[in-house]
């Protein structure tokens, strides 16, 4: 058979059928032109499930002698030469969304552009339309529109059954466009976003301020902090949530890059990486990652729907979005800070009381140190049974340091496993084994980073093969991996020697650990999942070396073990993810026993 054109009525289903996959990838592609067009309102109407959809704007519209254009393959407003598709600042950019939707649907526009009207000649002063019926222009006509675009979709997929059989339920369909919306009103935040769904509002997203309050209305998670961390040229902005306002799937995860909702499993490994002992297998945390980088740095053209990107260093983009969340956590910014004294001080200025000076007073009747469970005597640092972990590990002094945990009143034991504490207004009870888990976890981390783990010399190295390129990944982060206690060298193009290795790591891990640190380097730029697999190790000795339930401590370990929480910012929760401590407010316990209503 010989080699001839398709016709364009192939070439253009052919293109729709890359670009306009579902509804929410055409309603995303018209969005994305209202952003271009500069609009802060845009209102979207959806029936059946995104068969019919109508979209509007505000904003500055098209031109009479552009709305054939608009309806044409590869025509466009936003590049000009090869150059521009590197140094792009618009979503749109192909000429492809409208054209597509053109033609596998009954297509109407409607447009008034503002900014180009000549006010001396009234003709001009008019909004226009144009009409396809899958592909069939209709002439240009005049509208009553009076301000921005309308564009309304009509029996979408109808002239492709192939395409129409595969489309889901219309509340799976739905769903998938409510996602495209909340992803656009996400990083327009001073945008007003409306969605009616046959006839119902569905969604309303007014204009904002400030980010985070889009944001947190997103989300539908109030308690967000704020983070930013720089790799070189790639700048990322991480709102997140606390360990403890969890997710059960990774659908509260929104990662953006110059703008662009995109899916990318490595910047979402990056993120579940900064969360690595902080959660609970199954749960996943509310983030929202704002990545920029150099325009140049950045490739959005490698998919037709624009959702998967490629950076020139993913690395450096791993890095940036992995730092920007775990630094964040590392402040742990929801625990309280210490208002207790100062409220302590006001109150009493208030009441005009002098503050008592501190006495110590001293009962030396055998009655008052019996209780009715057994006490044992140990350190809190000698009973772990890790060699020399208590070597300069003395807790921090300084003025800057946390005093969130030592401040708590100790009223005492429950069932042998719960510390029972107060403070202000709120009644708290600490897991004994999940606390001092996380603190002999901690210790054993600084320990590692600060390179002091033991070590154990192999007589003759340890070869592993490999193919020459994960043996390059390694070698590439061969110093980092040193500071880790392991030392490499390339024993061949596809094998690599290690000559030494934490005396805690068992040698049979070793290649697997490295095979999994070169798949992760190659695909995610990182060396993390080696700190991932001793971290993991860290915690197992750390659950089997501390304080367990049921374990009777005194007074003063409780306390011991309060001051060495303070230490470490991750105290709230184990290495497992489990948290180590619940509230209760007084007003609530007032509340149970019916003292207040």
């Amino acid at each position: 058979m010989s080699i001839h054109i398709l016709p364009l009525d192939v070439i253009n289903q052919i293109s729709a059928g890359e670009v306009v996959e579902r509804p929410a990838h055409l309603v995303k592609e018209l969005v994305e032109n209202s952003l271009d067009a500069g609009s802060t309102e845009i209102h979207i109407e959806v029936l059946s499930g995104g068969r019919g959809i109508k979209i509007s704007d505000n904003g500055s519209g098209i031109d009479k002698n552009d709305l054939v254009l608009a309806l044409t393959r590869h025509a466009t407003s936003k590049i000009q030469k090869t150059n521009d598709l590197w140094n792009l600042s618009t979503f749109g950019f192909r000429g492809e969304a409208l054209a597509s939707a053109a033609a596998v649907s009954k297509l109407n526009i409607s447009s008034i552009n503002l900014t180009s009207l000549n006010l001396s000649s009234q003709k001009n002063k008019n909004a226009w339309q144009i009409r396809s019926d899958f592909g069939i222009f209709s002439e240009i006509l005049p509208s009553s529109r009076n301000q921005g675009t309308e564009i309304i979709i009509e029996d979408l997929f109808d002239n492709v059954p192939a395409r129409l059989k595969f489309l889901k339920s219309d509340a799976s369909e739905n769903a998938q466009i409510r996602n495209v919306i909340k992803a656009m009103a996400l990083s327009n935040y001073n945008v007003e976003f409306k969605m009616v769904e046959s006839g119902q509002l569905d969604l309303y997203y007014p204009k904002r301020e400030y980010q985070i309050d889009r944001v947190r209305e997103v989300l539908n998670c109030q308690k967000l902090f704020t983070y930013s961390a720089n790799r070189e040229n790639y700048k990322s902005t991480a709102y997140f949530s606390s360990p403890q306002d969890v997710a059960k799937t990774s659908k509260n995860i929104w990662i953006f890059a110059q703008g662009r909702w995109v899916q990318d499993r490595g910047l979402q490994a990056a993120v579940m990486e900064a969360y690595r002992n902080l959660l609970m297998h199954g749960e996943y945390p509310n983030v929202f990652i704002y990545l920029e980088c150099n325009p140049a740095d950045i490739d959005v053209n490698i998919h037709p729907t624009k959702s998967q990107v490629k950076f020139q260093s993913p690395s450096l983009a791993f890095r940036a979005v992995q730092a920007s969340v775990r630094d964040g956590l590392e402040t742990a910014p929801w625990v309280p800070k210490n208002s207790n004294i100062e409220s302590a001080v006001q109150k009493y200025s208030v009441l005009n009381y002098e503050i008592p000076e501190a006495k110590n007073y001293t009962f030396n009747d055998q009655s008052f140190v019996k209780t009715q469970f057994q006490n044992k005597d140990f350190s809190l640092q000698n009973n772990i049974s890790v060699q020399n972990l208590s070597a300069n590990e003395s807790v921090n002094k300084s003025s800057n340091q946390q005093t969130y945990w030592s401040s708590f009143q100790i009223i005492g034991q429950m069932n042998l496993t719960y510390l029972v504490c107060q403070k202000d207004d709120q009644m708290i009870l600490v897991d004994q084994h999940a606390a001092h888990e996380r603190v002999a976890f901690e210790k054993l981390m600084r320990k590692w980073h600060g390179g002091m783990i033991d070590l154990q010399n192999y007589l003759f190295p340890l070869a592993i093969d490999m193919s020459p390129e994960k043996c390059e990944a390694v070698l590439f982060h061969k110093s980092d991996i040193q500071k880790m206690g392991i030392e490499i060298e390339q024993m061949g193009p596809s094998t690599l020697g290690i000559k030494s290795a934490p005396l805690f790591i068992k040698e049979s891990s070793l290649p697997r650990v490295f095979e999994k640190l070169a798949n992760d380097t190659i695909e995610f730029g990182g060396s993390f999942n080696l700190e991932k697999s001793i971290s993991d190790i860290f915690a197992t000795m750390a659950c089997h070396s501390v304080i367990r339930a049921g374990q009777s401590i005194s007074q003063a370990q409780m306390q011991e073990l309060l001051i060495s929480m303070d230490e470490f910012p991750l105290s709230s929760f184990c290495p497992h993810g489990r948290p180590v401590s619940i509230e209760m407010t007084f007003t609530e316990i007032e509340k149970m026993f019916g003292r207040i209503n």
